[in-house]
């Protein structure tokens, strides 16, 4: 049975529904959970609602002080033993009208700041040679989507990303992983038409938009020592709208 006593896990993008969803289930399986965001409101609230829960307002786009979060978040946790990188942004576009800005800014916070919370938690995984890295992408990065081509590139490397360092950690008893969630019912997906969203709906097998909860329970799931022989893979969570 999975529980995560004695576990200490970071979570980032922790205001949004999926990060919502990852804070109830770890906290209620016993984790030490610490919870970061930039939404000061919605931060506040998480807190009320789970007391025993750590809290860092942080923003992940500002690499120089990435390495002294970690550390933080350490000392908070006394240890680090899971990070979720659930952070991410939107700034959709046309590849021909998508401004410098709107490429860059997606690609800096999506990619770079993960490699960068990554390298500086491993080092402390390292320590205690365990570790579980998940990473949440989306299956715009494995299908491509139109007028998204800062975020399905961003997310499109993360599942090379997740490839390479899991081979580079393995050995010390630190796995990585990628979710890819497909179509969920957040604030992302919230402006969809109704006919849009059945236009989606009928590409997808299992007849469905997801829920928060179906992507939160994989990650339980990988974040635990059931799954502890998995590694470098790279899931979707998409009811089938994506199939090799």
């Amino acid at each position: 049975m999975i529980n995560f006593k004695n576990k200490k896990i970071i979570i980032t993008g922790a205001t949004g529904g999926i990060g919502n969803s990852l804070v109830e289930k770890f906290y209620n399986l016993d984790g030490s959970v610490l919870a970061t965001g930039t939404n000061e409101e919605k931060l506040d609230s998480l807190k009320k609602k789970y007391p025993n829960i750590k809290i860092l307002k942080f923003d992940i786009s500002d690499h120089s002080k990435i390495e002294g979060f970690i550390d933080s978040s350490n000392t908070e946790l006394s240890g680090l033993d899971i990070l979720v990188n659930n952070a991410g942004i939107t700034q959709d576009n046309l590849s021909l009208r998508m401004k410098d800005d709107e490429w860059n800014k997606v690609v800096h916070i999506n990619l770079s700041s993960t490699f960068l919370l990554c390298k500086f938690a491993i080092k402390k995984m390292l320590k205690n040679k365990f570790g579980r890295i998940i990473n949440i992408t989306s299956i715009s990065g494995l299908m491509g989507n139109p007028g998204q081509v800062n975020y399905s590139s961003s997310k499109a490397a993360l599942t090379g990303f997740t490839k390479s360092l899991a081979k580079e950690v393995g050995s010390r008893n630190i796995t990585v992983n990628s979710v890819a969630p497909g179509f969920i019912e957040t604030d992302m997906t919230s402006f969809l038409e109704d006919e849009t969203r059945m236009n989606i709906i009928k590409n997808i097998p299992l007849g469905r938009i997801g829920k928060v909860d179906d992507v939160s329970e994989l990650v339980m799931f990988l974040a635990s020592d059931e799954a502890s022989y998995i590694t470098g893979q790279t899931i979707s969570v998409d009811g089938g709208l994506l199939m090799y």
